[in-house]
């Protein structure tokens, strides 16, 4: 049985019908703060605490993203669509302008997320046309008045609460 090849515009876009978080991930190597956007962001594990993300290899930055001690990853809040327009664009315009505190690992801190994860570097695999990157959060920080920004079917998006009460936690999908 053959199957017919995936078109990549369709997948992208079936892809998309996922919402996600929008986070932008920093790091600094060699004295030079590195950052992007990105939406692969997941947890891992919570025994140790791991999370992942990924690196397109296309990316100009790869090598030094590989070669970081660690990253701060910022889980960004609903107003911060425009942060994450500009940390989407390559180079180094990104920072100009930009105050940041230093966070672990040298990574920049940016202000404003609904959460941050300061992770040290742990494990970076092949995965297709993208690298992916296993990080250990050592410190985390969140802002329960704080509500994410969302990405679905291209474009910025927001939650509507639906459900009132305390969280139910651990859902009964996890297991």
């Amino acid at each position: 049985m053959t199957l017919d090849p995936i078109d990549q515009k369709a997948f992208r876009r079936a892809l998309g019908q996922f919402p996600t978080g929008v986070c932008i991930v920093t790091c600094r190597v060699d004295g030079e703060p590195l950052g992007m956007t990105m939406s692969s962001f997941n947890s891992l594990s919570l025994d140790p605490p791991l999370i992942l993300f990924s690196i397109d290899r296309r990316a100009n930055g790869l090598p030094l993203w590989e070669r970081a001690d660690g990253f701060a990853i910022h889980v960004l809040s609903e107003g911060q669509s425009a942060l994450s327009n500009r940390f989407a664009r390559a180079g180094a315009a990104k920072w100009e302008g930009l105050a940041s505190e230093t966070g672990l690992h040298g990574a920049p801190l940016l202000s404003g997320a609904a959460a941050v994860f300061e992770c040290a570097a742990h494990a970076c695999h092949d995965g297709g046309d993208h690298r992916l990157f296993i990080a250990r959060v050592e410190r985390q920080t969140f802002s329960a008045d704080r509500r994410p920004l969302v990405f679905a079917a291209g474009r910025y998006a927001t939650l509507q609460e639906q459900e009132t009460g305390q969280p139910h936690w651990p859902l009964a999908i996890h297991y």
